[in-house]
């Protein structure tokens, strides 16, 4: 497992999928925009899980557990940022915890052990 760039990418990816989101569903009014940001935060980690493990960064063993964590993350950090939107910083500061979701469900699914490698 590479720890620094799989909390790098989901942190980012993540957010990104929220605005992204949050744009397009914001034609909605604020329910549509906060219901876009979730899901589109959501997709997000889905599919940067499945980016992850096929570059080999996760292994594949720990898909589910990095996805279950990830969104336990995203739904620990969107009341956050939304609390601080008036902020420039803490709405991205926020999604490190979907970062760090994927990392701990990822280990929690593997045991927490990392894979040995032959050399």
């Amino acid at each position: 497992m590479k720890p620094l760039p799989v909390f790098l990418a989901s942190w980012a990816l993540a957010g990104l999928g929220a605005a992204v989101g949050s744009i397009l569903g914001n034609g909605f009014g604020n329910v549509g925009l906060f219901a876009g940001a979730i899901l589109g935060g959501v997709l997000a980690i889905v599919g940067t899980v499945m980016l992850l493990t096929k570059l080999r960064w996760l292994p594949q063993g720990a898909r589910s557990g990095a996805i279950a964590g990830g969104i336990v993350g995203f739904l620990l950090a969107a009341p956050i940022a939304v609390g601080n939107l008036h902020t420039p910083i803490m709405p991205v500061l926020s999604c490190g915890l979907v970062g760090a979701g994927v990392l701990l469900g990822a280990g929690v699914v593997s045991g927490g052990t990392r894979s040995s490698r032959a050399g």
